[in-house]
């Protein structure tokens, strides 16, 4: 299926050949801001020059980020290339060890391999390594989840997301989750099986689907069993068990993750048949249902603006009454930090729906930067980070399927001598920080005046 989607929509044209021209720009700066933090360091020694200023400002700058990605890049020659590879080696070993105890006849010891492979898959990219095993860990995670219990099965669809992350769009990750797309849905399906398990398969099914289903028919039908978990939530008039929340908050936000690439025909359904009933849930006592209803009905709108541009429903000022309510709630039998997480995200879907702004936000890792600028790509950042966990912004760095997604380009490739050269000692930044104090002039008065610094390569942040 065609692989544009509505997240990255706000993609320059450009985007193509964005990825080179924005990789030749920061080797160019990191050249310049090492020959500038040289000079400035040894200004700062002989206290002479009157362009030092302008030398430990940008050290200051440049060393706040440069070093997040210094671990990579010193892969460079000699010892250190050797003990990279060599851990590398150490990392597959433990891999293939793990697929080899997925088929082991004890089930404690499948759990721990799941859970061994989930975090070495969330926390590196190791694409070429899982694609020459495809078969096997296909054929290992399918044993898991036909004869495994709760723990087991939701581990298995959690890794099950983290293979086809690495596999991609192409016809091995189409592959896995064509083969294993029937057990997720049975499994969601069937009300005998454990939350935990419904749950897992759920997020894999939304997250699979998005990356690697093959047509618009596979999107449906994936769109369609989403949709019959919330068709319950309906029929219950908001009355869903506190073990079934869960459940039902990861359904809704795979469902609304597929909808930012359902064509138009569907989208206008699925407004007509969600939209009212969506605004119900904003009552329920769950308040990670609630959320996930508001974000939801936030992006409904915005996919309905998209198909036209002065969208406007009759329920909408009620749903403004409603959405002023929660964004101003104070009630005391909630926990704070519930009440403050509900407040911050109901301002944001109210200031939306009544003037159709996102607040833009940056995630930013390495030397990068990206822009969340609208509710769809706030919602498919949201569930690779809520699969990937920390292991995300490793992942924005290097791994080609997210930046596809993203609209990131190719992943960048500095010199690996210019940035280790370019990182400075804690105590060689504090004392630089020292003396830019010291010889900033002082305002009238006892006041001192505040140190700013710039955030590093801020300049060449490209908005997407």
């Amino acid at each position: 299926m065609p692989r544009a989607r509505r997240s990255a929509a706000a993609a320059k044209k450009g985007s193509a050949s964005r990825g080179s021209l924005r990789q030749e720009l920061l080797q160019l700066k990191v050249s310049d801001k090492l020959n500038l933090s040289k000079g400035s360091r040894a200004s700062t020694r002989a206290d002479s020059e009157a362009s030092e200023d302008e030398g430990a400002s940008d050290i200051l700058s440049h060393c706040s980020s440069a070093s997040e990605s210094v671990s990579v890049a010193e892969e460079g020659s000699g010892s250190d290339s050797q003990d990279v590879l060599s851990a590398q080696e150490q990392r597959e070993d433990k891999l293939k060890e793990d697929i080899d105890k997925l088929t082991d006849k004890s089930a404690k010891t499948r759990v721990t391999a799941l859970s061994s492979m989930r975090l070495a898959l969330s926390s590196q990219v190791l694409s070429d390594f899982l694609a020459e095993r495809r078969v096997t860990l296909t054929d290992a995670l399918e044993r898991c989840l036909k004869k495994g219990k709760d723990e087991e099965q939701s581990l298995a669809a959690s890794v099950l997301s983290l293979l086809v992350v690495q596999l991609g769009s192409g016809s091995e990750g189409e592959d896995v989750f064509h083969s294993l797309r029937p057990l997720l849905v049975t499994i969601l399906t069937d009300s005998s099986a454990g939350v935990a398990a419904r749950q897992g398969c759920a997020s894999a099914l939304g997250l699979c689907c998005f990356i690697a289903a093959a047509d618009v028919e596979d999107l449906v039908s994936c769109l369609c069993v989403l949709e019959g978990i919330l068709t319950v939530l309906y029929a219950e008039n908001n009355g869903t068990p506190p073990t079934q929340q869960g459940l039902v908050c990861a359904a809704m936000q795979s469902w609304a993750l597929l909808l930012t690439i359902c064509p138009a025909s569907r989208i206008e359904k699925t407004l007509e048949s969600h939209l009212p009933r969506l605004s119900g849930v904003l009552a329920c006592e769950s308040v990670g249902l609630r959320i996930a209803a508001g974000e939801s009905l936030a992006l409904l709108y915005e996919l309905a603006r998209d198909l036209e541009e002065d969208f406007y429903s009759e329920a909408t000022d009620a749903l403004c009454v409603t959405l002023k309510q929660l964004a101003t709630d104070s009630n005391k039998y909630r926990a704070k930090s519930d009440r403050r997480k509900q407040r911050s995200i109901f301002r944001d879907v109210l200031h939306y729906i009544e003037s159709s702004e996102y607040q833009a936000e940056t995630i930013k890792f390495g030397l990068e930067v990206m822009y969340v600028d609208s509710w769809a790509r706030r919602r498919t950042y949201g569930l690779f980070k809520d699969a990937l966990g920390s292991g995300v912004r490793h992942h924005l760095q290097y791994n080609e399927v997210l930046r596809d997604i993203f609209s990131l380009g190719p992943p960048l490739v500095l010199d690996a001598a210019a940035i280790k050269a370019s990182k400075i000692s804690r105590v060689e930044k504090m004392d630089t920080e020292q003396n830019l104090r010291a010889r900033i002039p002082h305002p009238p008065g006892d006041v001192q005046p505040p140190v700013r610094t710039l955030s590093c390569f801020s300049s060449l942040s490209f908005p997407l």
